[in-house]
Protein backbone atom coordinates (compact mmCIF):
# COMPACT_ATOMS: atom_id res chain seq x y z
CA UNK A 1 0.00 0.00 0.00
CA UNK A 2 1.47 3.33 -1.10
CA UNK A 3 1.46 6.00 1.58
CA UNK A 4 0.28 9.39 0.48
CA UNK A 5 2.61 12.24 1.23
CA UNK A 6 1.14 15.11 3.19
CA UNK A 7 0.61 18.23 1.09
CA UNK A 8 3.53 20.61 1.20
CA UNK A 9 3.07 24.14 2.39
CA UNK A 10 3.14 26.69 -0.39
CA UNK A 11 6.49 28.42 -0.62
CA UNK A 12 6.57 32.18 -0.81
CA UNK A 13 9.33 34.20 -2.44
CA UNK A 14 11.31 36.24 0.06
CA UNK A 15 10.31 39.54 -1.56
CA UNK A 16 6.68 38.91 -0.56
CA UNK A 17 7.76 38.63 3.06
CA UNK A 18 9.80 41.85 3.18
CA UNK A 19 6.81 44.17 3.89
CA UNK A 20 5.66 41.92 6.75
CA UNK A 21 9.22 41.87 8.08
CA UNK A 22 9.18 45.67 8.19
CA UNK A 23 5.83 45.61 9.98
CA UNK A 24 7.08 43.14 12.59
CA UNK A 25 10.22 45.25 13.07
CA UNK A 26 8.02 48.31 13.66
CA UNK A 27 6.08 46.33 16.24
CA UNK A 28 9.32 45.35 17.96
CA UNK A 29 10.42 49.00 17.96
CA UNK A 30 7.20 50.00 19.70
CA UNK A 31 7.57 47.32 22.36
CA UNK A 32 11.24 48.22 22.82
CA UNK A 33 10.21 51.83 23.45
CA UNK A 34 8.20 50.63 26.46
CA UNK A 35 11.22 48.69 27.68
CA UNK A 36 13.43 51.78 27.39
CA UNK A 37 10.87 53.90 29.22
CA UNK A 38 10.63 51.41 32.09
CA UNK A 39 14.38 51.90 32.55
CA UNK A 40 14.09 55.71 32.27
CA UNK A 41 15.96 55.79 28.95
CA UNK A 42 13.70 58.54 27.65
CA UNK A 43 15.61 59.62 24.54
CA UNK A 44 15.99 56.03 23.40
CA UNK A 45 12.26 55.41 23.90
CA UNK A 46 11.30 58.39 21.73
CA UNK A 47 13.80 57.33 19.10
CA UNK A 48 12.26 53.85 19.03
CA UNK A 49 8.82 55.34 18.31
CA UNK A 50 10.32 57.43 15.50
CA UNK A 51 11.83 54.26 14.03
CA UNK A 52 8.44 52.54 14.26
CA UNK A 53 6.82 55.48 12.44
CA UNK A 54 9.42 55.38 9.66
CA UNK A 55 9.01 51.63 9.19
CA UNK A 56 5.23 52.02 9.20
CA UNK A 57 5.54 54.50 6.37
CA UNK A 58 7.71 52.10 4.39
CA UNK A 59 5.97 48.74 4.70
CA UNK A 60 2.92 49.59 2.59
CA UNK A 61 4.97 51.31 -0.09
CA UNK A 62 7.42 48.42 -0.27
CA UNK A 63 4.49 46.02 -0.56
CA UNK A 64 3.17 47.94 -3.55
CA UNK A 65 6.59 48.14 -5.20
CA UNK A 66 7.07 44.38 -4.82
CA UNK A 67 3.44 43.55 -5.62
CA UNK A 68 3.24 41.79 -2.25
CA UNK A 69 -0.04 43.14 -0.84
CA UNK A 70 -2.13 40.70 1.16
CA UNK A 71 -5.02 40.67 3.59
CA UNK A 72 -2.71 39.12 6.17
CA UNK A 73 -0.25 42.00 5.79
CA UNK A 74 -3.02 44.58 6.17
CA UNK A 75 -4.29 42.99 9.39
CA UNK A 76 -0.77 42.63 10.76
CA UNK A 77 -0.13 46.28 10.00
CA UNK A 78 -3.19 47.41 11.95
CA UNK A 79 -2.20 45.34 14.97
CA UNK A 80 1.34 46.70 14.80
CA UNK A 81 0.03 50.28 14.57
CA UNK A 82 -2.12 49.81 17.65
CA UNK A 83 0.79 48.55 19.75
CA UNK A 84 3.45 50.94 18.42
CA UNK A 85 1.29 54.08 18.35
CA UNK A 86 -1.67 53.39 20.62
CA UNK A 87 0.00 51.60 23.53
CA UNK A 88 3.71 52.41 23.60
CA UNK A 89 3.62 56.27 23.47
CA UNK A 90 1.07 56.78 26.29
CA UNK A 91 2.93 54.19 28.35
CA UNK A 92 6.11 56.22 27.89
CA UNK A 93 4.32 59.30 29.18
CA UNK A 94 2.93 57.30 32.07
CA UNK A 95 6.37 56.15 33.16
CA UNK A 96 7.77 59.64 32.58
CA UNK A 97 5.26 61.69 34.56
CA UNK A 98 1.64 60.50 34.65
CA UNK A 99 2.23 57.82 37.27
CA UNK A 100 2.78 60.68 39.73
CA UNK A 101 -0.84 61.75 39.12
CA UNK A 102 -2.16 58.53 40.67
CA UNK A 103 -5.17 56.76 39.23
CA UNK A 104 -6.25 59.73 37.15
CA UNK A 105 -2.98 59.52 35.23
CA UNK A 106 -3.85 56.01 34.09
CA UNK A 107 -7.27 57.25 32.92
CA UNK A 108 -5.58 59.59 30.44
CA UNK A 109 -3.45 56.72 29.13
CA UNK A 110 -6.58 54.60 28.59
CA UNK A 111 -8.35 57.51 26.89
CA UNK A 112 -5.65 57.89 24.27
CA UNK A 113 -5.40 54.14 23.65
CA UNK A 114 -9.16 53.92 23.13
CA UNK A 115 -9.04 56.84 20.70
CA UNK A 116 -6.28 55.09 18.75
CA UNK A 117 -8.30 51.87 18.54
CA UNK A 118 -11.35 53.77 17.30
CA UNK A 119 -9.28 55.70 14.76
CA UNK A 120 -7.73 52.55 13.30
CA UNK A 121 -11.10 50.77 13.20
CA UNK A 122 -12.69 53.72 11.41
CA UNK A 123 -9.86 53.88 8.89
CA UNK A 124 -10.14 50.17 8.07
CA UNK A 125 -13.87 50.41 7.51
CA UNK A 126 -13.51 53.59 5.43
CA UNK A 127 -11.38 51.66 2.90
CA UNK A 128 -14.51 49.77 1.89
CA UNK A 129 -16.74 52.85 1.59
CA UNK A 130 -18.17 52.79 -1.97
CA UNK A 131 -19.46 56.36 -1.68
CA UNK A 132 -16.08 57.96 -1.02
CA UNK A 133 -15.16 60.43 -3.75
CA UNK A 134 -11.76 60.39 -5.39
CA UNK A 135 -10.74 63.87 -4.25
CA UNK A 136 -11.28 62.88 -0.62
CA UNK A 137 -8.25 60.59 -0.87
CA UNK A 138 -6.11 63.72 -0.65
CA UNK A 139 -7.04 63.94 3.03
CA UNK A 140 -7.08 61.82 6.15
CA UNK A 141 -10.05 62.02 8.51
CA UNK A 142 -8.50 63.17 11.74
CA UNK A 143 -4.83 62.99 12.69
CA UNK A 144 -3.21 59.72 11.48
CA UNK A 145 -1.84 57.22 13.97
CA UNK A 146 1.95 57.81 13.65
CA UNK A 147 1.49 61.59 13.78
CA UNK A 148 -0.71 61.29 16.85
CA UNK A 149 1.82 59.05 18.57
CA UNK A 150 4.66 61.50 17.97
CA UNK A 151 2.61 64.57 18.87
CA UNK A 152 1.68 63.34 22.35
CA UNK A 153 5.39 63.04 23.14
CA UNK A 154 5.91 66.72 22.34
CA UNK A 155 6.36 67.66 26.05
CA UNK A 156 8.96 64.91 26.42
CA UNK A 157 10.87 66.09 23.36
CA UNK A 158 10.76 69.71 24.55
CA UNK A 159 12.11 68.65 27.95
CA UNK A 160 15.22 67.30 26.23
CA UNK A 161 16.01 70.84 25.14
CA UNK A 162 14.66 73.02 27.93
CA UNK A 163 14.71 70.77 30.98
CA UNK A 164 12.03 69.06 33.07
CA UNK A 165 11.00 71.97 35.30
CA UNK A 166 7.98 72.97 33.20
CA UNK A 167 7.29 70.20 30.73
CA UNK A 168 7.51 67.21 33.10
CA UNK A 169 4.15 68.02 34.56
CA UNK A 170 1.32 65.45 34.63
CA UNK A 171 -1.15 68.16 33.64
CA UNK A 172 0.89 68.98 30.52
CA UNK A 173 0.99 65.33 29.42
CA UNK A 174 -2.72 64.93 30.15
CA UNK A 175 -3.59 67.92 27.96
CA UNK A 176 -1.67 66.47 25.02
CA UNK A 177 -3.22 63.03 25.45
CA UNK A 178 -6.73 64.47 25.48
CA UNK A 179 -6.18 66.99 22.68
CA UNK A 180 -4.36 64.67 20.27
CA UNK A 181 -6.65 61.74 21.09
CA UNK A 182 -9.62 63.96 20.27
CA UNK A 183 -8.03 65.08 17.00
CA UNK A 184 -7.46 61.46 15.96
CA UNK A 185 -11.14 60.52 16.28
CA UNK A 186 -12.43 63.87 15.01
CA UNK A 187 -13.81 64.47 11.53
CA UNK A 188 -11.26 67.22 10.88
CA UNK A 189 -9.54 66.61 7.51
CA UNK A 190 -5.75 66.57 7.53
CA UNK A 191 -3.42 66.53 4.57
CA UNK A 192 -2.33 63.23 3.07
CA UNK A 193 1.00 63.97 1.41
CA UNK A 194 1.48 60.53 -0.13
CA UNK A 195 0.29 61.55 -3.60
CA UNK A 196 1.62 65.10 -3.53
CA UNK A 197 3.19 66.03 -6.85
CA UNK A 198 6.22 68.25 -7.30
CA UNK A 199 6.63 70.44 -10.36
CA UNK A 200 9.76 69.77 -12.37
CA UNK A 201 11.16 73.19 -11.54
CA UNK A 202 10.95 72.47 -7.81
CA UNK A 203 12.44 68.98 -7.76
CA UNK A 204 15.97 70.19 -6.95
CA UNK A 205 14.90 72.61 -4.17
CA UNK A 206 12.75 69.88 -2.64
CA UNK A 207 15.66 67.43 -2.68
CA UNK A 208 17.91 70.04 -1.08
CA UNK A 209 15.26 70.67 1.57
CA UNK A 210 14.96 66.96 2.34
CA UNK A 211 18.72 66.75 2.69
CA UNK A 212 18.76 69.68 5.10
CA UNK A 213 16.00 68.13 7.19
CA UNK A 214 17.94 64.88 7.35
CA UNK A 215 21.08 66.77 8.38
CA UNK A 216 19.23 68.60 11.17
CA UNK A 217 17.63 65.35 12.35
CA UNK A 218 21.11 63.91 12.78
CA UNK A 219 22.74 66.97 14.35
CA UNK A 220 19.81 68.39 16.35
CA UNK A 221 17.09 65.70 16.36
CA UNK A 222 14.92 67.06 19.17
CA UNK A 223 14.85 70.60 17.85
CA UNK A 224 14.02 69.33 14.37
CA UNK A 225 11.25 67.06 15.65
CA UNK A 226 9.81 69.99 17.59
CA UNK A 227 9.78 72.16 14.47
CA UNK A 228 8.19 69.40 12.38
CA UNK A 229 5.50 68.88 15.02
CA UNK A 230 4.73 72.59 15.18
CA UNK A 231 4.50 72.82 11.38
CA UNK A 232 2.17 69.83 11.27
CA UNK A 233 -0.14 71.27 13.90
CA UNK A 234 -0.11 74.58 12.03
CA UNK A 235 -1.11 72.81 8.80
CA UNK A 236 -4.39 71.49 10.25
CA UNK A 237 -6.35 74.77 9.75
CA UNK A 238 -4.93 74.95 6.23
CA UNK A 239 -6.04 71.39 5.50
CA UNK A 240 -9.55 72.20 6.71
CA UNK A 241 -9.71 75.22 4.42
CA UNK A 242 -8.35 73.20 1.49
CA UNK A 243 -10.87 70.41 2.12
CA UNK A 244 -13.77 72.87 2.01
CA UNK A 245 -12.45 74.31 -1.25
CA UNK A 246 -12.22 70.86 -2.85
CA UNK A 247 -15.69 70.01 -1.59
CA UNK A 248 -17.21 73.14 -3.12
CA UNK A 249 -15.51 72.39 -6.44
CA UNK A 250 -16.85 68.84 -6.35
CA UNK A 251 -20.37 70.09 -5.62
CA UNK A 252 -20.11 72.35 -8.66
CA UNK A 253 -19.08 69.37 -10.78
CA UNK A 254 -15.67 70.77 -11.70
CA UNK A 255 -13.85 67.43 -11.48
CA UNK A 256 -13.44 64.88 -14.21
CA UNK A 257 -13.14 61.24 -13.11
CA UNK A 258 -9.86 60.97 -15.00
CA UNK A 259 -8.49 64.30 -13.81
CA UNK A 260 -4.85 63.72 -12.87
CA UNK A 261 -4.99 66.55 -10.34
CA UNK A 262 -7.18 64.42 -8.12
CA UNK A 263 -4.25 62.16 -7.23
CA UNK A 264 -6.60 59.20 -7.20
CA UNK A 265 -5.43 56.33 -5.03
CA UNK A 266 -5.70 52.81 -6.31
CA UNK A 267 -8.37 51.11 -4.14
CA UNK A 268 -6.28 47.95 -4.03
CA UNK A 269 -3.50 49.92 -2.35
CA UNK A 270 -5.49 52.19 -0.08
CA UNK A 271 -4.00 50.45 2.93
CA UNK A 272 -0.75 52.07 1.88
CA UNK A 273 -2.36 55.49 2.43
CA UNK A 274 -2.93 54.64 6.02
CA UNK A 275 -1.37 56.36 8.72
Amino acid sequence: MIKQRPPRLKRLPINRLIPNMLTVTALCAGMTAINFASREMWEASVFAIVVAAVLDGLDGRVARMLNAQSKFGAELDSLSDFISFGVAPPMILYFWTLEHAGRIGWVFVLFFTICMALRLARFNTALEDPDKQEWENNFFTGVPAPAGALLIMYPLVLSFMFGDDFFRNPAMAAVFLIAIGGLMVSRIPTFSFKKAKVAQAYVLPVMIGVGLIAAFLVSAPWAMLSVIGAIYLGSIPLSLKSYRTWKKRAERGEFDVNDEDLDIHDPEHQKDDKE
